[in-house]
């Protein structure tokens, strides 16, 4: 690992810790994702994690008040490091292609299908609490199907 590498890594413990400290796994191979996607049923909330100023302050603190408050909590909780675990993240988009890559981004799956993506777009320049409250409605609507 080079002196890049091994900065970005400490840089990032926070970031990664604001998620698994809200109860999220990290997927951090390919081989996770595979597994967590051939295993899951019901609802999973994956995160697309980023070092980047909107993840800080709108969609990690987005994601963790929306747990907070809704009540169809999804039965998973997922994160992927996007820049950081580049294969897992890969291996994560590759299961909503339809969709482009984006980072932060957050996905709903329902029995491993896409249900709904928030894309960097819907994050980035809007109020958090408007952010909570896309997520939150979301989870309500997935989890009424």
């Amino acid at each position: 690992m080079n002196a890049y590498d091994e900065y970005m890594k400490g840089i990032v413990v926070p970031m990664r810790q604001e998620l698994t400290g809200a109860g999220f796994k990290e997927l951090l191979t390919a081989e996770e994702v595979n597994e967590h996607m051939s295993s899951s049923k019901g609802t999973s909330l994956v995160v697309i994690n980023s070092v980047c100023g909107c993840a800080a302050g709108l969609a990690r603190p987005a994601v963790i008040e929306a747990l907070q408050t809704v009540e169809a909590k999804p039965e998973y909780l997922v994160t992927v490091f996007a820049g950081q675990d580049k294969e897992a993240t890969a291996q994560m988009r590759n299961y909503f292609e339809e969709v482009p890559p984006s980072s932060p981004s957050i996905a709903v799956l329902k029995d491993g299908a896409l249900a709904y993506f928030i894309p960097r777009e819907q994050i980035e320049g809007y109020p958090m609490e408007q952010i909570r409250d896309h997520l939150s409605h979301v989870l309500e609507q997935v989890a009424a199907q």
